[in-house]
């Protein structure tokens, strides 16, 4: 996976829209021309709570077309529950885009798997995939049908959508990545992002299936830039997105720390040593 070289800056930006998608999910969308121009899908920004009081969070970006950007949220703490309180015509401050993305070349038939938060960050690679006439499918889990958010969205965008549920309310009963073992039409090249275990288990997958994977990881990050090194994750050091660290014949080791916000979000799962 290439490393990505973000044009990140800072962005005043005044809100557009608001709206809850389902109780404790949040999409706000805002007025922000110059990142959505460079947006890449998979990125994320650093959102700083306009109170001021608080550290800023990592949201991946939603949208990103013309003038508007947006994220999309769960409300789970006062951070985000600031955010939840804005309302049209209040502004925040955001920087970004952040991370590497997702490398979307040459595939032609695509799974994307996203569980609950995590679909917020493949919107971007499923419209970019679509536009290129790659068959792209959803496989989408959540814990009841009223958490999957916007699933008519990817319909209406082009996609596949196979559902799952922790209750059975809707699809599948049970996880996603049981709907994306079961399939018959094995695709060329997995998308996720979610929760660890769900992307463990996409990752077991992926290599019974013999299929590549990219998968983007979920942290708590607490600079975004990579200058802290509290978001690490072991990573092979022959990964192209590993960092310059001394090799194995200078003391070194075959497996490094990759910052996620930094060298990630987006890690191949072959490389990852978990």
């Amino acid at each position: 996976m290439r490393a990505l070289q973000s044009p990140a800056s800072v962005h005043d930006v005044l809100v557009l829209d608001r709206t809850e998608l389902a109780p404790g999910v949040v999409l706000l969308g805002f007025h922000a021309p110059q990142l959505a121009a460079v947006t890449q899908p998979g990125q994320f920004v650093m959102a700083v709570p306009p109170g001021g009081e608080r550290a800023a969070v990592a949201l991946g970006i939603y949208e990103a077309q013309g003038d508007r950007a947006s994220v999309m949220f769960f409300v789970c703490g006062p951070r985000t529950r600031e955010f939840a309180g804005l309302r049209e015509g209040d502004r925040f401050s955001v920087s970004g885009p952040l991370g590497n993305g997702f490398t979307l070349d040459g595939a032609k038939n695509v799974a994307i798997v996203a569980g609950g938060v995590g679909i917020a960050s493949v919107l971007l690679p499923a419209q970019a995939l679509v536009r290129s006439h790659v068959r792209t499918r959803l496989f989408y889990g959540a814990r009841t049908a009223e958490l999957l958010v916007d699933r008519e969205r990817f319909e209406r965008e082009g996609c596949e959508v196979i559902c799952a549920t922790d209750d059975g309310s809707f699809g599948h009963r049970g996880f996603i990545t049981q709907a994306l073992a079961a399939t018959e039409d094995k695709p060329d090249l997995i998308l996720a992002c979610g929760p660890s275990p769900m992307l463990r288990a996409t990752a077991f997958v992926a290599g019974e299936l013999g299929v590549a994977a990219q998968l983007s990881l979920e942290e708590t990050f607490a600079c975004g830039v990579g200058g802290c090194w509290g978001c690490v994750v072991p990573l092979d050091r022959n990964s192209a997105q590993a960092p310059g660290f001394p090799g194995q014949d200078e003391g070194g080791s075959e497996v490094v720390y990759a910052r996620i916000c930094k060298e990630g979000p987006v890690f191949w799962a072959h490389e990852l040593r978990w």
